[in-house]
């Protein structure tokens, strides 16, 4: 037993014969925020696909509360399960996606409460107060009887995350939440998920939004070409990184000083 909220341990994917997961390991102790940053086509967002198991894994393992996600212990042996233990397990973990993929014909109000009718079996009257309080904490309870077609991009993305807390998950993925939005809107969305943070959420997001990181994140990981290269408290990683490429990074965001002798380099 860990005792952390998620335990990944050698995962490895491949598309095509490119590998684009190599052996990662990963620990993220209950109510930790760890923000994952790197370039484009680092394997930043297949990490968090496979950890959901929207992507199978070629090897390596991932627990959620020390569950298996996807396979079970046979004798010696890991065996795939089957779509309802994966799924019962995958419920712990909600997930909000770059692009907002609510249902144009729904309702905000029934966008959030689908999936605890249909999935969770509750009643139509306690989702929509859960459905309800949870709009009010994104701030958009006055826009429950709106369709997506009449929200901006950002009040969308917030009806993403109260649709993903509605499952009552332990563990929240956030695929780069705000790459979609205009720049105006990209504050809101970042309120949303501070506020998650401080009432002790455990968060795993994918982000181009260094000061974001550097304010809500405990733990920051730099990932390229499918590794993790470097892993440690936000104040260090982001004001002094330990590897070269990591400095390299933040300073073509505009986040680090250019001066080698500033980012506590090691020869």
């Amino acid at each position: 037993m860990t005792g952390n909220a998620l335990t990944l341990r050698g995962l490895r994917k491949a598309f095509h014969g490119t590998t684009i997961l190599d052996s990662i390991d990963l620990d993220v102790a209950p109510g930790e925020v760890i923000c994952i940053i790197g370039p484009s086509g680092g394997g930043k967002s297949t990490l968090l696909r496979c950890i959901n198991h929207l992507e199978p894994l070629d090897a390596g393992i991932v627990l959620v509360e020390d569950e298996l996600v996807g396979c079970a212990v046979e004798g010696e042996h890991l065996v795939e399960t089957g779509d309802r233990q994966t799924s019962r397990v995958r419920r712990r973990m909600g997930m909000v996606f770059q692009q907002f993929n609510l249902f144009p014909h729904l309702t905000a109000l029934e966008n959030v409460t689908i999936g605890p009718i249909r999935v969770l079996k509750e009643t139509r009257r306690d989702a929509e107060q859960h459905a309800r309080a949870l709009l009010d904490r994104v701030g958009l309870g006055q826009h429950a009887d709106k369709h997506p077609a009449q929200l901006s991009g950002g009040q969308q993305q917030r009806v993403a995350i109260a649709r993903a807390l509605a499952m009552r998950p332990s563990l929240m993925l956030f695929d780069e939440p705000t790459s979609a939005l205009d720049p105006e809107l990209v504050g809101e969305v970042l309120q949303v998920m501070r506020s998650l943070a401080d009432a002790g959420m455990t968060m795993l997001v994918v982000t181009h939004e260094i000061s974001f990181a550097r304010e809500v994140a405990d733990t920051v990981v730099f990932m390229e070409g499918g590794v993790i290269v470097e892993k440690g408290p936000a104040a260090q990683v982001l004001a002094r990184p330990t590897s070269p490429r990591t400095a390299s990074f933040l300073r073509s965001t505009g986040t680090l000083s250019p001066q080698p002798e500033d980012v506590g380099l090691q020869p």
